[in-house]
């Protein structure tokens, strides 16, 4: 048996600490939003990628961009857009310029529903943050997610 390193180890513990805090902030939004909204937190999540495309050259996303935005595969982001068309939140079309490209779009309903239901997102983001700013473990995550990133200089 081999002795473990302690830059492994400590890089370890990092990743554990980061999978907890990700792990209770998203059964918090998840609890929140299933009981006041009836979504879940991938489906808030997919409305509100959606909803800040916007129309012209470039500004649908497309089906890959949109499962890198919200951490799912394509076939399960897909299955996630079906089931948000099939409730009205979302609809579909086929690209006007290329036939083979399908752009979705947030629906009105969608967007009432994602307007009444950010509130209780933020505010359930903001509970699950400072709960989890209590544990030693997790508290030099939480500030580092609530301290702005410093801009980088480009270079001229």
């Amino acid at each position: 048996m081999t002795a473990t390193a302690p830059a492994l180890s400590v890089l370890a513990q990092g990743w554990c600490a980061l999978s907890l805090l990700h792990s209770k902030i998203e059964n918090h939004l998840e609890r929140v939003l299933e009981n006041e909204h009836g979504l879940s937190a991938r489906e808030y999540s997919l409305l509100d990628v959606l909803s800040r495309q916007h129309d012209g050259d470039g500004g649908h996303l497309q089906m890959k961009q949109v499962a890198d935005a919200i951490v799912l595969s394509q076939s399960a982001t897909t299955r996630l857009v079906t089931r948000l068309e099939d409730r009205g939140l979302l609809s579909r079309y086929l690209c006007p310029t290329d036939r083979r490209g399908i752009y979705t779009n947030v629906t009105e309903a969608g967007m009432e529903l994602l307007k009444a239901a950010r509130p209780a997102h933020d505010t359930a983001l903001l509970a699950a943050l400072a709960e989890a700013a209590r544990d030693v473990r997790l508290e030099p995550l939480v500030r580092a997610l609530q301290t702005p990133p410093t801009s980088i200089p480009v270079a001229p």
